[in-house]
């Protein structure tokens, strides 16, 4: 098995790209992007299948997000478009649970929304997928339902920035580490979840996920 299968142990960081799907920014009254809007994840919002994703206190307007991870095999820093899937090692499908109201509230204030994004539980993970799964991450149906009612559905194919371009991108600032995980956005149709709710979640048919929600 690839070390790589461990990202979540791994990994130093979590880096997201937010509003790389032009739908998505338009459900959310936000301007589409020129260029890539990042923010980081802590590591210990991790939670594999078979633990719940939790309501953080105090949150009413929890939202899910589903989006392709791509975790990072080698070493980059400052790498060309070219040079970007060289540094790809594996996949993974992620959700990038936002509590909304945190954020328009930061957002409103002009402060960071460094809580919304990464508390714990906030980021939902499949198992890795190996590289060779996936011959086209540009190219891969995207999915999500709660209580088998089907609320995102997408193409990696509408994304702003394509894979390879975010890695160079992010690679200019951050350098990037074996078993990183980075986060690509998310397609339209973004909604609130509830105590109970069961969210399933898919990547075409190579990988999917289900967790639970809780208070």
């Amino acid at each position: 098995m690839s070390k790589l299968a461990n990202f979540r142990e791994i990994g130093r960081k979590i880096v997201c790209v937010g509003r790389n799907y032009s739908e998505h920014a338009a459900e959310l009254n936000n301007p589409v992007p020129t260029k890539p809007i990042l923010f980081l994840k802590p590591t210990s919002s991790y939670v594999a299948e078979g633990s719940p994703i939790k309501i953080p206190k105090d949150c009413t307007d929890l939202n899910h997000e589903v989006e392709l991870g791509i975790v990072i095999g080698s070493r980059a820093s400052c790498i060309s478009v070219e040079e970007a899937s060289q540094a790809i090692g594996g996949y993974a499908l992620g959700l990038d649970m936002t509590a909304r109201d945190w954020q328009n509230e930061a957002k409103k204030k002009g402060h960071p929304w460094s809580i919304a994004k990464g508390f714990d539980t906030s980021c939902p993970i499949s198992a890795f997928v190996e590289k060779d799964k996936i011959k086209n991450p540009n190219e891969l149906d995207i999915w999500l339902t709660v209580n088998g009612e089907k609320r995102q559905s997408g193409n990696t194919r509408d994304m702003i920035f394509s894979v390879e371009y975010l890695i160079s991108y992010i690679s200019q600032f951050f350098t990037l580490e074996p078993g990183d995980l980075l986060l690509t956005g998310t397609p339209s149709g973004v909604s609130r979840v509830q105590p109970g709710d069961v969210l399933k979640a898919g990547l075409g048919d190579v990988v999917s996920m289900q967790f639970k929600v809780e208070a």
